[in-house]
């Protein structure tokens, strides 16, 4: 999809994209290839040619971040079929909104899971570590909450890649509600006591956990954001296909 774009050149908008569309010129191969194109003057169209060569030779060295710096974050998620297989999910878990602290970091990389629980195995030095792996970040509602969260308590962690943000992406298919609400929309099913969780019962049975010692409640908190960072892939994956669809129509 990321081919199919013209967002990142200077000056462009949806409106100014679909124009070129429009015209026959679906990909940025096209574009180079037409000598003239309606909109676009003959000096400008050279200027965007070599933004478009900037952007294929960044495409070919795995610069993920080269998109983040350039396409709007709405817009991030036409890079999810390039870096799908180089993709962190991440969601976390708090104990207050504002003013309080990380109590559960979940992260999913499509295989497995990893875990990160506050006064067991959570490290934001080996967080930092591993979130270099990765090419793009998605997440649920994770630009407005998770990821200012984490830059709040913990700066320099998260890294400058793009971010594929699900609940506005589902917003944009008229797609709105909960996680669990969207998840239902999709067909995707919880076990009855984690789909009843909420989201402060996970710092309810953190809390549980630490005050009793009873593994039963760590293994229900490490289910509930297991489940929500799996689903995570889930969504993006049918999302990424809605929207790449859409954009054609």
């Amino acid at each position: 999809m990321i081919k199919n774009t013209f967002l990142f050149l200077d000056g462009f908008g949806s409106n100014r994209e679909r124009n070129i569309w429009s015209q026959n010129i679906s990909d940025w191969n096209e574009f180079i290839e037409t000598r003239s194109i309606k909109g676009i003057a003959d000096k400008k169209k050279k200027f965007f040619d070599r933004q478009i060569i900037k952007a294929g030779s960044a495409l070919r060295n795995n610069d993920s971040e080269f998109f983040a710096k350039l396409l709007p974050q709405s817009e991030h998620w036409r890079l999810y079929d390039q870096f799908k297989d180089e993709a962190i999910f991440l969601d976390i878990e708090v104990s207050h909104c504002a003013d309080g602290f990380i109590t559960v970091i979940g992260l999913y990389d499509g295989y497995e899971t990893k875990t990160m629980i506050e006064g067991i195995n959570l490290n934001f030095n080996y967080l930092k570590e591993e979130l270099r792996k990765y090419k793009m970040i998605i997440s649920f509602n994770g630009s407005v909450f998770d990821i200012p969260f984490i830059n709040k308590k913990h700066p320099n962690i998260i890294p400058n890649i793009p971010h594929f943000d699900l609940r506005f992406c589902c917003s944009k298919l008229g797609i709105t509600g909960s996680l669990k609400e969207i998840e239902e929309s999709f067909g995707i099913k919880r076990r009855q006591i984690i789909k009843d969780l909420k989201g402060g019962d996970a710092f309810t049975l953190w809390r549980m956990w630490r005050a009793t010692g009873d593994e039963y409640y760590l293994s229900l908190l490490i289910e509930y954001n297991e489940e929500d960072t799996i689903n995570l892939k889930l969504i993006a994956d049918k999302v990424f296909d809605k929207l790449k669809n859409n954009c054609k129509n």
